[in-house]
């Protein structure tokens, strides 16, 4: 498909850097524009002037040479909406984290009783010495993950 693309692109370009396109009606009343004169009888023949490549069109380089420029181009495309979407999902990721962060912080900072679990499995409650540390560390968590 891509080659299918990229073929009838090179031959639009082609054709566009043609010196003479011609007009003419064939005989059944059909308007036909070719870059070649027509040939036999035909109606209204004209000759269009053409526009001159550009000085910056890539006529001058072959096929292959194209080709490889343009699978270039898209890897690169390919690459950057790749590293595009790695920073979104970090992005997300560095907002979650600050939400949670906040989420703990106001938890600890509202004088409810914070129970948490230790090595074992079991629950504990947390008395005011664990509840400052636990507090300076959401503290940190919060200054670390919300900038």
């Amino acid at each position: 498909m891509k080659r299918i693309a990229i073929a009838a692109a090179m031959l639009f370009a082609t054709c566009s850097a043609q010196a003479q396109i011609y007009q003419w009606q064939d005989e059944n009343n059909k308007t036909v524009i070719s870059d070649r004169p027509p040939v036999g009888k035909v109606r209204q023949p004209r000759q269009i002037a053409a526009e001159a490549a550009a000085p910056g069109d890539d006529t001058g380089k072959t096929l292959a040479d194209r080709e490889m420029e343009f699978r270039k181009r898209q890897k690169e495309s390919q690459e950057g909406a790749a590293e595009a979407r790695k920073e979104q999902h970090a992005a997300a990721q560095r907002h979650e984290n600050c939400e949670r962060a906040r989420l703990s912080l106001r938890v600890l900072e509202s004088g409810e009783r914070v129970s948490m679990r230790d090595s074992k499995g079991e629950r504990y409650y947390l008395d005011d010495r664990q509840r400052e540390q636990e507090i300076e560390r959401a503290r940190n968590d919060v200054q670390a993950n919300c900038k």
